[in-house]
C-alpha cells in the first residue's frame, strides 16, 4: 500500500517511537541479565537467598514497567504511514497506548505480587536447605529440626522467634559438634495456603497448649492466616527438652526426603464422633500424634 507523505511533526513522532520501543526493550532485557548476573555473583548460600529473597520481585516489576513502556511505543506507531495530519485518532492512539501500558504494569505488579512468591518460594527453598559445609573441616552438616535447635539459640533469639521476626536455622557438623546459625526474616517467609494455593499463610499467634512436669512448655500451637483469601489454620510443633551435648552424642542418620512438604493434614473420621482434622508440619510429627491420638478426647 502506498504511504501518504505525513507531516513534519508526525513523521518525527513516529521515528521516536520506534527508537523508544527498540530502547525500552532493550533496556528491559538489560536489567534482567544484570540481576542474574549479581546473582551468580552470590557464592554464600545464605547470601544468595537474602538477595533473591529481597531483590528478585523488585527487579522483575521494574522489567515488566519498562516492556509496558516500550509496548506504549508500538501502539503509538499503528497507522504510521497512512494518515497525514495530526487529529483525534492521534489523541485516542496516545490514549490507548498509555492505558495498555498502565494495565501491563498493573497486572504483571499483581502476578509478581501473588502467584509468582509460588515459584520463588521453591528457589528460595533450594538455596536454605542446600546442605551446608563446615568450613573448618569440610565436612557436611545437618540441619537440625524446629525440636532439636532451640537448645542453641540463645533467650534473644527464642524471643525474637516467638514473637515472628525472626527465623533461625542450626546446622550441625556431628563429627565435631561445630554449630552454624543462619538467621532468616521471619515475616517475609510465608508457607502455602491449601485453600488458594499462594505463598501468603503466616503465622498470627502461638499457644503453648502442653508442659512438662516441670513447668517447661512441650507442646506450641502455631495459628496462621493467609494475606489473601484471609483462610486459617493452626499447625502442632514439639518443644524439646535435650541439651546440646545429647545432638553431639547422637550418630548420623539417614532421613527421608521431606523438606518440600509444607503441610500434613490428618483427617479423621468416625461414625459416632463426627469428622475431625489436624495439620502438622513433619511427617514424624504427624505420624507420633497418630499413635498417641484418642478420639474420646479429642487429641
Amino acid at each position: 500500500m502506498e504511504q501518504i507523505p505525513q507531516s513534519a511533526f508526525l513523521e518525527t513522532w513516529h521515528d521516536a517511537m520506534a527508537v523508544l520501543a527498540i530502547v525500552m526493550f532493550t533496556l528491559g532485557i538489560i536489567i534482567y541479565l544484570v540481576y542474574k548476573l549479581r546473582v551468580s555473583l552470590v557464592h554464600d548460600y545464605k547470601q544468595k537467598h537474602d538477595f533473591i529473597n529481597a531483590n528478585e520481585i523488585k527487579w522483575y516489576k521494574w522489567v515488566l514497567y519498562i516492556f509496558g513502556l516500550g509496548a506504549a511505543m508500538i501502539v503509538n506507531l499503528y497507522g504510521a504511514g497512512k494518515i497525514a495530519e495530526v487529529g483525534v485518532w492521534f489523541f485516542v492512539r496516545l490514549f490507548m497506548s498509555l492505558a495498555g501500558a498502565t494495565m501491563v504494569g498493573y497486572v504483571g505488579a499483581l502476578v509478581l505480587e501473588y502467584y509468582y512468591p509460588t515459584k520463588l518460594n521453591k528457589k528460595l527453598k533450594k538455596w536454605r536447605y542446600l546442605p551446608r559445609t563446615n568450613p573448618k573441616t569440610k565436612n557436611k552438616m545437618r540441619l537440625l529440626s524446629e525440636a532439636e535447635e532451640d537448645v542453641h539459640l540463645d533467650e534473644g533469639m527464642q524471643a525474637e522467634e516467638n514473637v515472628f521476626s525472626i527465623d533461625y536455622d542450626v546446622w550441625i557438623d556431628e563429627k565435631t559438634g561445630d554449630i552454624k546459625i543462619e538467621k532468616y526474616d521471619g515475616h517475609l517467609i510465608a508457607l502455602r495456603c491449601g485453600n488458594c494455593g499462594f505463598y501468603t499463610m503466616k503465622v498470627v499467634r502461638e499457644e503453648i497448649i502442653e508442659h512438662h512436669s516441670d513447668g517447661s512448655p512441650s507442646e506450641l500451637l502455631k495459628h496462621y492466616q493467609c494475606s489473601y483469601c484471609k483462610n486459617v489454620r493452626a499447625t502442632q510443633f514439639h518443644v524439646s527438652r535435650k541439651e546440646g551435648e545429647d545432638y553431639k552424642l547422637e550418630k548420623p542418620h539417614f532421613v527421608r526426603n521431606t523438606k518440600d512438604i509444607d503441610l500434613v493434614r490428618v483427617e479423621i473420621h468416625s461414625s459416632l464422633k463426627g469428622k475431625k482434622h489436624y495439620e502438622f508440619q513433619t511427617v514424624e510429627q504427624a505420624q507420633k500424634f497418630l499413635e498417641e491420638f484418642d478420639f474420646d478426647k479429642g487429641r
